[in-house]
């Protein structure tokens, strides 16, 4: 009989005695101390069970990588702190168990048991309805820009997602879709840049019958298409002044006018904008509206760079390659240190585009199953390096949209769920005295007096 393999991804010295305990015996267990480097290993070892410590936000990487595999081995998934919202968010994701910790070695053996035997064969588990399930990232600002997404997809506010090309403002607006009341209802894209300007009122707004020469009967407008749901305009910047103008009206009062229609019609959607242009430099040059820009702007989502996180390089790479193989079928199995070292000094003008471009190129030329350097296509390896020196390529605090207050809860929220609900800890963490982190607790809302207690707020 073959022995077990376990794949522990943990920092915690007492995660991996612990998990040494409940394993059975001649079982060889593989150590990460990060996600990346788990992925890495998943791919040399085949695990049988991977065990992972971390939130939903830092496994997401694993258990996107997990639904690609077939058949897929059991994720048994850890948490540092009781919370209810996060032990959904996990198996939602594809997680097959989650415990909390302090475990008690008896339920760490029952769960690892009941994971290597079960009574039904394991089958790949279903793609979960959260969309920012697709958007991997281990980076802290990408994960707070899904942490904001989320919030705002409750709410019926219009958002205005920036960022460059090919930094996934599209999912972005598909996750906010998806979790959104409006769910239900159809998500309506449309690429502002791609349509003649003499039709993007046309296709917007629609037209009736004889509305123009060629109008040989009615059509609908993308408003009219998205009726209960999301209108997604991609390059809002692109879009003439006649049309920012009837976007305007339709913002402002829920009403289309169609061509050639002498009514109005009431529609009943949410608006999703997103540009690669600074709208702020396009109002000073008088080509965008300040007054739609407003409308547009109620929250604000600015999607960093791939530049900015090149923590993100290694588990987007390794789940390209893992797609790619379920696919057509493919030898690569892993990127060398040194490959990915090139990789993560490349300054990356595409973006997260560029780089399923470079991983497509790879799987072509590459005939080892280790990605080295000499392997990479040379508009990478002799590309300028990105000096992340200076001030400029860091990522903005400010280019988060959020408000003083909103950043400062947001700090005090995280620090005190890391220490959890401990005070010192917290303080420590923020480098503030304990005086002082009472007091700022004091002037936000009574959310963090749950976490005092080590319950979710």
């Amino acid at each position: 009989m073959n022995p077990q393999i376990f794949l522990l991804i943990s920092h915690d010295p007492e995660t991996r005695q612990l998990l040494d305990g409940a394993a059975p015996p001649q079982t060889i267990i593989h150590h990460a101390d990060t996600v990346s480097e788990g992925l890495r290993l998943w791919q040399e070892t085949s695990p049988t069970l991977v065990i992972c410590e971390g939130n939903p936000h830092t496994l997401t990487p694993l258990l996107q990588y997990a639904r690609q595999t077939n058949p897929f081995p059991p994720v048994l998934a850890i948490s540092e702190h009781h919370s209810v919202k996060d032990a959904v968010e996990s198996m939602r994701a594809g997680a097959t168990d989650y415990l909390t910790k302090p475990i008690p070695l008896e339920e760490l053996h029952a769960s690892v048991a009941r994971l290597i035997h079960p009574s039904q064969p394991m089958v790949t588990p279903p793609s979960p309805p959260d969309g920012f399930a697709q958007i991997i990232s281990v980076a802290p600002q990408m994960n707070l820009m899904k942490q904001l997404a989320k919030e705002v997809a409750l709410t019926e506010a219009t958002v205005l997602i920036t960022g460059e090309s090919g930094t996934g403002k599209e999912l972005f607006a598909q996750a906010i879709h998806e979790a959104s009341p409006r769910a239900h209802g159809p998500l309506v894209t449309l690429n502002c840049a791609g349509i003649p300007e003499n039709l993007l009122e046309a296709e917007l707004f629609g037209y009736q019958q004889g509305a123009f020469t060629d109008a040989k009967q009615a059509k609908p407008g993308r408003f009219q298409l998205a009726e209960g749901g999301t209108l997604f305009l991609d390059e809002i910047g692109e879009m003439s002044a006649a049309a920012q103008a009837k976007l305007l009206r339709v913002l402002e009062n829920h009403t289309v006018d169609p061509l050639g229609d002498t009514r109005s019609h009431k529609v009943n959607i949410r608006v999703i904008a997103a540009t690669n242009e600074d709208l702020l430099a396009q109002i000073k040059a008088g080509r965008f509206r300040l007054d739609l820009y407003y409308r547009l702007n109620v929250y604000q989502l600015r999607i960093p760079p791939l530049r900015e996180r090149p923590e993100d390089i290694e588990p987007i790479l390794l789940i390209f390659l893992e797609r790619i193989r379920q696919e057509r079928g493919c030898r690569i199995k892993t990127i060398a240190p040194a490959a990915l070292a090139v990789l993560q000094r490349h300054d990356w003008p595409g973006n997260v585009r560029e780089l399923h471009n470079v991983v497509e190129w790879l799987t072509i030329t590459c005939k080892e199953e280790v990605i080295q350097p000499h392997h990479l296509p040379a508009s990478v390896r002799s590309a300028p390096v990105a000096d992340r020196s200076g001030t400029d390529l860091k990522p903005s605090l400010l280019a988060f949209g959020l408000s003083f207050q909103e950043m400062e809860k947001k700090m005090l929220e995280e620090a005190l769920r890391k220490a959890s609900g401990n005070v010192s800890e917290a303080s420590r963490l923020l480098k503030l005295t304990r005086n002082t982190l009472r007091y700022r607790m004091a002037k936000v809302p009574p959310g963090l007096t749950a976490l005092l207690a080590g319950r979710p707020p």
